[in-house]
């Protein structure tokens, strides 16, 4: 269930572009390589992991900092969203 401090997979993707245009004065799609283009440097990244870990009650660690998680809003959503259910849960569509 979907509450106000727990946006979806949609809401989501729109607060992490607004934080990203906060910070950076451009713009992005949720698919641009955000790396690819410039948009993020590996210490912005590190901010943007503090950011997401913050805002969003999340941990993360190990595998999930791999830079493939952080390409894209979409991803870095994904890797929210997955990490906010529980380790002993079965999240269902």
């Amino acid at each position: 269930m979907t509450t106000a401090n727990t946006p979806d997979a949609h809401d989501l993707e729109k607060e992490l572009l607004e934080f990203l245009e906060e910070r950076t004065g451009t713009a992005w799609d949720a698919e641009t390589d955000l790396f690819d283009v410039g948009g993020l440097s590996s210490l912005f990244a590190m901010q943007v992991v503090v950011h997401l870990e913050k805002t969003y009650a999340v941990a993360i660690r190990g595998a999930d900092l791999r830079l493939d998680n952080f390409r894209t809003v979409r991803r870095m959503a994904e890797l929210v969203d997955r990490l906010r259910v529980p380790a002993a849960g079965v999240r269902h569509g």
